[in-house]
């Protein structure tokens, strides 16, 4: 077994039944050997099926629970090691609609992990975030934004040996649940294919690399920074291209809440932002960071911006077409 920080640790996931979950718990359980990986996800049902599909693996649990509650968070906690906070509401026009219910899980939780985890000594956590976080148009990103900063801000009140807390932000994940792939896939039988609009531009990672990315994450982490993986971007044209040449396209315009071009480190983010060889680093603003956290990182330019529409990785239609077969 390869030898990592997660090796030996008692390590737990919320919203562990979803394509990250899962994905994360096949490599870890196969390659890491962990002392035990604790399933947390309040839908029965998907922890079943779960349960079914890791049935060989002696060192996996599975706990039914919301990041809404607490007192069942401090429970599920316990001698835990590390936390991966995947849990959350996400889908855009969802969220619109029912916005209460998108600050109850994605800013009460996360405001329930923080306390939870100091609560109960454990080391590391680190949050998932989304592209949508920066800049945000839509209540989804606002809810992703203000749990990012509360995981950031938690360093502040956790002590010099307390837990340490950073996040990961990155694009569009492909294939997973609401991804636009299936959804073309499914609209080829038509012979139309729905456009928003020719020139959209997104960020693209496999799930596998976004797993591979976090999990390297709890040996580089200081607490309190959010990280970048420095990925490829496509344009919708070209995905459409990849996935269905022989059917027409059909512009339906933008959706609320929805952007042309999505953007990971903004402009006034940069001036806390460090580059390293596979990702940006933004450090938080506090007077307990020190910048050389990063040494070998270099500053970004002051009026840098990694944005999707101009990325130096651009993904072609044959590397399109490689990805779509693996999913």
């Amino acid at each position: 077994m390869k030898k990592s920080p997660l090796t030996g640790k008692t390590i737990l996931i919320t919203g562990g039944t979803g394509s990250f979950g899962k994905k994360f718990a096949k490599i870890v359980l196969d390659e890491l050997s962990p002392q035990k990986l604790i399933i947390y996800s309040r839908d029965e049902a998907k922890q079943f099926d779960m349960q079914q599909q890791f049935a060989q693996y002696k060192n996996i649990r599975f706990f039914i629970g919301d990041v809404r509650d607490k007192e069942r968070l401090k429970l599920a906690f316990h001698d835990v090691d590390y936390v991966i906070h995947a849990a959350a509401l996400k889908q855009v026009p969802a969220m619109e609609y029912n916005p209460t219910e998108a600050i109850k899980t994605n800013i009460l939780g996360a405001m329930n992990i923080i306390e939870a985890s100091l609560e109960r000594g454990v080391k590391k956590v680190v949050a998932l975030s989304t592209d949508k976080a920066c800049n945000p148009i839509n209540l989804y990103g606002a809810t992703k934004l203000c749990s990012d900063k509360l995981f950031v801000a938690a360093n502040s009140y956790s002590g010099i040996s307390g837990a340490r807390f950073s996040v990961v932000r990155y694009g569009n994940v492909v294939g997973s649940r609401g991804s636009v792939i299936p959804f073309f896939l499914d609209k080829k039988k038509e012979g139309v294919l729905p456009i928003t609009h020719p020139k959209m531009t997104r960020f693209w990672i496999t799930l596998e690399q976004g797993v591979r990315f976090v999990i390297s994450r709890f040996e580089e982490m200081h607490g309190g920074e959010i990280f970048i993986p420095k990925i490829p971007s496509m344009n919708i044209m070209d995905l459409a291209k990849a996935i269905a040449p022989e059917c027409k396209t059909k512009n339906v315009g933008i959706r609320p809440g929805e952007k042309l071009h999505e953007v990971m480190v903004s402009v006034d983010d940069a001036r806390n932002t460090k580059e390293l060889d596979n990702c940006y680093v933004i450090q938080p603003a506090f007077h307990w960071w020190s910048d050389e956290n990063y040494p070998i990182g270099k500053d970004v330019p002051e009026d840098f911006k990694y944005s999707s529409d101009t990325n130096s990785q651009w993904l072609t239609v044959d590397e399109l077409k490689e990805i779509i077969k693996t999913i």
